[in-house]
């Protein structure tokens, strides 16, 4: 384990207590956990690290964590001193008490920063808090800025309805933290407008440099009802499709009872049609191994090890209305042994990185179907995919572009077809974009297409799929077609 995450993960594990220092240290770490984590057994596993584990750190004065509605934690922990919070870091390491939680986050999404402070924290009853770090403008006079801040405080924050502490300091490096706890998520709603138009405010952001603004607004994780938030449609999904493995009947209500389209073209509409599915399972019944979970707006979109039937690897995408799955797409594919370049159809990099280009990836990968694959201009191959760098997971395919080459001169010699004739959907988040496609395969059969890509610096570099044909239409059990 990489000391830096280390370091960022020992933040997660710190207790509470009341704060009687002015000189103290708050530690900052934020993070995802891994696309497969249902964040409600995160939440209370929380809760039990902190009960087995912190209590007993030394220099510990308060810990709080909180997470935002997309999933995003934070961490802020009170220490007496810098060297306190660094020899906690070595008992974390060998801990066994927190392996389990630890091996629940994203550690490529880990950041944590150490602030020394000047106040005392009280703010016991909050359950929402603001926390915001950035740096000055380098001509910035020091003593000018520590002034503005103060301004704000006594000047606007203190004023606010719900408002209970405000607490800033800064690092070594000069970068600055601002925590403001609320006693709830409203009341911090309604002030973040009037804060932005307030001339002290404007004065004080002035002062920033604005590239550097990190800013995250959580709901403290002990102010929620057993430790659990709304689930998002992510979580709610995965445990959806855990379910076959623990037969818990709870995610079912995940599904809208009143309206469930079906484009599995085996499987009528609605709920009944479901659970008759789930009747005819084998001795065992099925089970369900998530790979890869990610969320766009209200679609939600897997990559799963099935034993259904068989072993099967599939994607399948649900849509959401209100809270709740109104519609499910899939496409499914017996295993196949590993490809060329001995790569099977699951493993593979499964870290959701870089979501602040989920649209700009989203519009390569389209580009990319509409100018490759359906309008065959093949000398722009390399403006999409890295021609040094490119990981493949189809089944009868090797890495890189000789591979693909190799795979298409084959099938021209033995007259078969992979010829996609209409792009239907393309979801993404982050560095992941899933595509489906409707096309040819083989000698001619009408196909799906479902195409898992991965994206660095703007280029394709891994690619998964699941190639399945479509049945003909006298044999369908619902009348909503593949697509």
């Amino acid at each position: 384990m990489k000391i830096k995450n280390v370091i960022g993960i020992l933040a997660v594990v710190i207790s509470s207590a009341s704060c009687s220092k002015t000189q103290t240290v708050l530690e900052v770490t934020t993070f995802k956990t891994k696309s497969t984590i249902n964040n409600s057994v995160f939440n209370k596993l929380d809760a039990e690290v902190e009960g087995n584990f912190t209590i007993n750190q030394p220099g510990f004065i308060k810990r709080q964590s909180g997470v935002d509605d997309k999933g995003n934690y934070v961490v802020l922990v009170y220490w007496d001193t810098h060297e306190n919070a660094e020899v906690s870091m070595t008992k974390f390491m060998s801990d066994p008490s927190v392996t389990e939680y630890a091996s629940m986050i994203d550690d490529s999404t880990m950041n944590m920063s150490r602030y020394t402070i000047s106040d005392s924290f009280n703010a016991n009853t909050s359950k929402f808090v603001e926390v915001m770090s950035f740096n000055t403008k380098a001509d910035i006079n020091i003593d000018a800025f520590n002034k503005a801040n103060k301004s704000v405080e006594t000047g606007f924050t203190v004023k606010q309805k719900g408002y209970e502490q405000r607490i800033t300091g800064s690092n070594e490096k000069g970068e600055q933290i601002v925590a403001v706890y609320w006693d709830n998520k409203s009341n911090s709603d309604v002030a973040l407008q009037p804060f932005m138009e307030a001339p002290v405010s404007k004065e004080f952001m002035g002062m920033m440099d604005q590239s550097s603004i990190n800013m995250g607004r959580y709901t403290t994780l002990k102010s929620l009802k057993n430790n659990t938030l709304e689930l998002l449609k992510k979580d709610k999904v995965v445990a959806l499709l855990n379910s076959f493995n623990t037969g818990d009947q709870t995610p079912i209500s995940y599904i809208n009872p009143n309206k469930y389209i079906q484009h599995n073209l085996d499987v009528a509409d609605g709920l009944a049609d479901f659970g008759e599915v789930m009747h005819h399972a084998p001795e065992g019944g099925f089970k369900a191994n998530v790979i890869r979970a990610f969320e766009d707006g209200d679609y939600v979109f897997t990559h799963t090890e099935y034993d259904f039937f068989g072993p099967k690897a599939a994607f399948d995408v649900f849509r959401f209305e209100d809270g709740l799955i109104v519609e499910h797409w899939d496409n499914l594919l017996e295993v196949q042994q590993p490809n060329p370049s001995d790569r099977t159809q699951f493993d593979g990099a499964t870290a959701i990185t870089d979501l602040d280009k989920t649209e700009a990836n989203k519009n390569t990968v389209k580009d990319f179907i509409e100018k490759v694959l359906l309008g065959h201009e093949m000398d722009k191959l390399t403006t999409y995919i890295n021609p040094s760098n490119y990981v493949q997971h189809n089944p009868a395919v090797a890495d890189g572009l000789d591979g693909f080459g190799a795979a298409m001169k084959y099938f021209a010699e033995n007259g078969l077809v992979m010829e996609y004739t209409k792009l239907h959907k393309v979801l993404g988040q982050g560095n992941f974009v899933l595509t489906i496609s409707e096309g040819k395969f083989g000698k001619g059969e009408h196909t799906a297409f479902y195409d898992l890509f991965r994206l660095e610096d703007g280029q394709i570099v891994e690619h998964w799929d699941v190639i399945s044909s479509i049945p003909s239409e006298e044999n369908w059990k619902n009348t909503n077609g593949k697509f």
